[in-house]
């Protein structure tokens, strides 16, 4: 049978089409992704040459697993010949080709966000700014939106409306910090996220030999999610494809919910307007939800105005209508749903990874986190900290970095004195000064002492002298040796490995910190092995990799089986058989900033829309009558999204008894709130060893023997959370808090007054 007897008629159709503009509208569960890689592999089969396809996806893991599809039908060679990847990726690869066109390194650095913000700090701190008033994480959103919207530094600084805007917020200085931040990229020969599309466009713009090759080389180009696409990608995909115009896009207009990182939903709508002989070929059968879903969703989303019109439709069984649930507070909420799940597995015998508990904000996660461990369920949050991100494989990455870049300022802030070398914060900061002073990078000023004038003592030049020759000597084997050769030798000659082996008595936290290394060194040795025996992967091809992953590319399949917590934008592109929306509440979804405006409540309607279409047969949407912020309890009103529902396909339920308060037997204590809550359940009682929170307070443990005989590195166990290592300690007398680590919990933060722990 023919993979073209595999798709509907709406489908099939636009996988034929491949010369010309077509835009190709695809509802939730539609089959898009089927249709992305059938039509390019259609193509291949109609005999154009896999090397002038480009495709365009949103996440590492779409390609690749694109890819694969591909090879199945065509076969892997042709595959492979696929310029395929995201918007980042791809268009790295073009800089790094031609960096020497607009002033970088071929080796160039590609700064994350925490690089990003880093620097940012230093250059606030330098300007002798205040940072309450210039807080880094919004200098630094202001100039990603600057960035996207390709408007220089020179630009912002010579823009009078800009400018009057930041008087306003009272940042007049936003400009300067820009001009600084770009000047010390350059410098460093970095560059961040939004540098790799800001800088695609000047390449393509400035140099019209470069742009008339990659048109020639990709005369068909496929853009995925092409409604989260911003006005840099936008303006880059239109340049491309101006020769031929044969541009395919796919998206849903219904699901663009990223204008806060710079999409433009006006990019699909005026689609049109950019090619008026466009064809538009539209998904409508959903092959994921229930009818009761999909319906429910329909009924929610008509009520916007800027939309391309389409009704989704399926032929999937009716299915239960959406429940709605109140509970009492919040923190009842995440025992209710923690319950649902629970009693969900038992009589469905399904596995944790069918469920997934979705928010509009992480905050919220505290109280499902909390229940999901009360009762052992297996629980994962993404969106919060990556492999990537963690400490140690951070510090090893600023190494390979450093070999990879010298001139990579963050990296050498990162590691110059890591492990300990005799080389101070004061001296680190004496080398920012004589660069800036010099307007070179920190490493040509250690490299040439006598040109470049720095306020250092002999003894720690020396030192300096040493750092350097090391790393001059992982320079010399970069381009010979493959990834995971020089990654173990820098690791074990830079001193990081001897420095956590020395540390693994403390606890379980440095052993683990020795296994994320030992697992980043696995993941080179993988990626290394994945290259040709005459041509072997390279550290800085590696390192390349690791920059543009995405939490989503690092996902592994046999992880999996636990309950999935994110917030909704995460969730984008996923579906799960059980899915809980939660936090239905006016001013948390819709969000308070999100109300003021039309079209800003209709992406948060979009955002909705997004969230119900990830449920394959069952989805649950909950809010608390009252909300615990600020130290207080909060009234909260239920959501407007619930009431535009089509009553028909919703069913209000109340938590049953025990859904409400199994979880009391957890033996920690909760807040005490008036209501239904504080009614006499059939519970077990307390266990005789803990004590109420009213005892804790009178017996004044801060006089006791055994409070003041805590101490860092002192055993002890906690009602809740139970044994466990003090780590550190701040305060004192009544005021006095303990960091504790738990091996199953990790690190919590403890008043001691009201912790009642027992030292072991």
């Amino acid at each position: 049978m023919s993979y073209l007897d595999e798709l509907n008629d709406s489908q099939r159709v636009a996988v034929e089409h491949i010369y010309g503009p077509c835009m190709v509208i695809a509802g939730a569960g539609s089959g898009k992704t089927r249709v992305l890689t059938y039509r390019i592999a259609h193509m291949i089969e109609q005999g154009i040459d896999p090397f002038n396809i480009m495709a365009l996806t949103f996440t590492n893991k779409a390609a690749k697993e694109m890819s694969e599809r591909i090879g199945r039908i065509v076969g892997g060679s042709e595959a492979k010949s696929i310029t395929m990847g995201t918007f980042h990726s791809v268009f790295s690869r073009i800089l790094r080709y031609n960096a020497d066109r607009i002033g970088f390194p071929t080796n160039f650095t590609i700064y994350d966000t925490q690089d990003s913000k880093s620097l940012i700090k230093d250059i606030i701190k330098e300007l002798h700014l205040d940072d309450k008033t210039y807080k880094t994480s919004g200098v630094f959103g202001r100039i990603s939106a600057a960035k996207n919207n390709l408007i220089s530094p020179e630009a912002y600084c010579g823009n009078d409306q800009i400018q009057a805007e930041d008087r306003m917020s009272r940042r007049p200085e936003l400009g300067r910090i820009y001009t600084q931040y770009a000047n010390r990229c350059q410098k460093a020969g970095a560059m961040d996220f939004d540098d790799l599309l800001f800088f695609t466009n000047i390449l393509l713009t400035d140099h019209p030999d470069v742009l008339h090759y990659y048109q020639q080389k990709f005369k068909y180009i496929l853009v995925d999610e092409y409604q989260d696409t911003n006005f840099a990608q936008y303006l880059i995909v239109k340049k491309l494809a101006a020769a031929y115009e044969n541009i395919c896009v796919v998206g849903d207009d219904a699901q663009s919910i990223y204008s806060f990182r710079g999409a433009n939903i006006e990019n699909i709508l005026n689609f049109r307007k950019d090619y008026p002989d466009f064809n538009l070929y539209k998904l409508e059968q959903n092959y994921r939800s229930t009818q009761n879903i999909v319906d429910a969703a329909n009924s929610v989303i008509k009520r916007n105005q800027d939309q391309i019109k389409k009704n989704v439709w399926t032929e999937n069984g009716v299915g239960k209508p959406i429940s709605v649930v109140r509970t009492l507070t919040d923190n009842e909420e995440g025992r209710v749903i923690a319950h649902k799940i629970f009693d969900l597995k038992q009589s469905v015998v399904e596995t944790y990874n069918d469920f997934a508990i979705l928010y509009r904000t992480n905050k919220q996660s505290r109280s499902f986190e909390e229940a999901l461990r009360k009762l052992n369920i297996p629980y994962k949050i993404y969106g919060g900290l990556s492999f990537y991100q963690r400490k140690e494989i951070k510090d090893v990455l600023s190494y390979f970095r450093l070999t990879a870049n010298p001139h990579d300022e963050e990296a050498m802030k990162r590691v110059i004195n890591y492990p300990k070398r005799g080389i101070g914060k004061t001296s680190v900061e004496n080398l920012i000064i004589a660069a800036g002073r010099h307007g070179v990078s920190m490493w040509e000023v250690m490299d040439d002492f006598q040109r470049y004038s720095a306020d250092l003592n002999g003894p720690t030049k020396q030192k300096i002298a040493d750092f350097m020759t090391m790393i001059k000597s992982f320079q010399a084997e970069l381009n010979k040796a493959d990834a995971y050769t020089l990654a173990e030798r820098i690791i074990k000659s830079s001193g990081i490995f001897q420095e956590l082996n020395a540390e693994k008595e403390k606890g379980p936290e440095e052993v683990e910190r020795i296994q994320n290394i030992e697992e980043l060194l696995a993941g080179i040795n993988e990626f290394t092995k994945g290259g040709d025996e005459d041509e072997p992967k390279t550290l800085a091809e590696f390192l390349m990799d690791v920059s543009l992953l995405t939490d989503a590319d690092q996902e592994k399949t046999e992880d999996k089986n636990h309950v999935s917590l994110m917030t909704i934008h995460s969730s984008k592109g996923l579906e799960y058989p059980h899915v809980f929306i939660v936090g239905m509440e006016e001013n948390l979804f819709p969000s308070q900033m999100s109300i003021s405006s039309r079209s800003e409540l209709e992406e948060e309607r979009r955002l909705f829309y997004v969230a119900i279409t990830r449920a394959m047969e069952s989805c649950t949407l909950s809010y608390a009558g009252s909300r615990f912020l600020w130290n207080q309890s909060i009234k909260c009103e239920q959501s407007r999204f619930i009431d535009e529902i089509d009553p028909q396909f919703v069913h209000f339920e109340t938590p049953t008894r025990s859904q409400q308060g199994r979880s009391l037997m957890g033996g920690g204590f909760e807040r005490s709130f008036t209501g239904g809550l504080n009614t006499k359940l059939n519970t077990p009682s307390m266990p005789k060893s803990l004590k109420s929170i009213s005892e804790v307070k009178a017996s004044s443990p801060s006089n006791s023997s055994e409070f003041n005989n805590i101490m860092v590195g002192t055993h002890v166990e906690h009602t809740r959370f139970g044994k466990g290592r003090v780590t550190q300690l701040e305060g004192s007398g009544a005021d006095k808090k303990a960091v504790i680590f738990f091996p199953h919990h990790g690190s919590k933060t403890v008043l001691l007054k009201f912790a009642n722990l027992t030292v072991l």
